[in-house]
């Protein structure tokens, strides 16, 4: 294959991991329709759009060509990105009934503008090649987006000990597991490390996550038919407390 042929291929790789990254950013769609429905976010975490956002960050600041010069296709799927999470963050911000919740989003939030605001000013100003600024920015996105990928495992701990996938968006972990594997394609189509090791890592998580939802899907939907079936007998029993409570306030009363 020559160069040619191989710049063409690494293109159609490119604009295939541009429609799976899409995929992978609007994948937990389903999760926030939920939230809107229901006016509350549950026991989802924000961390997983909050990890995507600054990755998102810094590799638009990767692409554009004063840093990594022919890297549209980096630039436009992670500006795109941007837009997204930060429309996820925002409706997580509104439905999220805590307040320290609420504050920890908009702290994280200030604290990634800032990051990646400092990091554009030194990279551009202290360094003065492609070469040298495509390191430095290149080993910042891939510690970053490794951060992306792991961020689902968070909720780790949430499925294992009640055996239920129920708050784990299966969408967003398949998404992921398939972005990492195109994009590590892509990045070998010439070697770019800065991309291969990340979506590598991002690899093997997406399939630790999903192997997580096989073991734990099918005690997820038994869990979840057996709280449908019993909401009447839950009211019940409380109802039934109620009255106990009240019969034993009179007893005392009359004593």
């Amino acid at each position: 294959m020559d160069s040619g042929q191989r710049d063409l291929v690494r293109q159609i790789v490119g604009i295939i991991g541009n429609f799976i990254a899409l995929c992978l950013f609007l994948s937990p769609t389903p999760t926030f329709v939920r939230i809107v429905k229901k006016r509350s976010v549950e026991e989802y975490s924000p961390i997983p759009y909050l990890a995507t956002l600054i990755n998102c960050l810094v590799w638009v600041l990767y692409g554009i060509p004063l840093v990594h010069p022919d890297s549209l296709l980096v630039v436009t799927i992670n500006g795109t990105g941007i837009v997204i999470e930060i429309v996820f963050l925002t409706i997580f911000f509104i439905f999220s009934g805590r307040k320290k919740q609420r504050l920890v989003i908009a702290a994280v939030l200030a604290v990634e503008l800032v990051f990646i605001a400092v990091l554009t000013v030194l990279v551009l100003t202290l360094q003065h090649t492609t070469k040298e600024r495509s390191m430095s920015v290149g080993i910042t996105c891939c510690l970053f987006n490794v951060m992306m990928y792991a961020a689902p495992l968070s909720v780790m701990k949430m499925v294992i000990k009640p055996k239920s996938v129920e708050f784990m968006p299966f969408f967003l972990s398949l998404a992921g597991f398939l972005n990492a594997g195109v994009w590590t394609l892509y990045a070998l189509m010439p070697l770019d490390p800065y991309i291969v090791i990340p979506n590598g890592t991002g690899c093997a998580f997406g399939l630790a996550q999903l192997i997580l939802y096989a073991t734990y899907y099918k005690s997820t939907k038994k869990i979840m038919a057996e709280r449908q079936q019993h909401p009447v007998r839950e009211v019940s029993l409380s109802s039934a407390i109620v009255r106990v409570g009240a019969q034993n306030n009179q007893r005392l009363s009359s004593v």
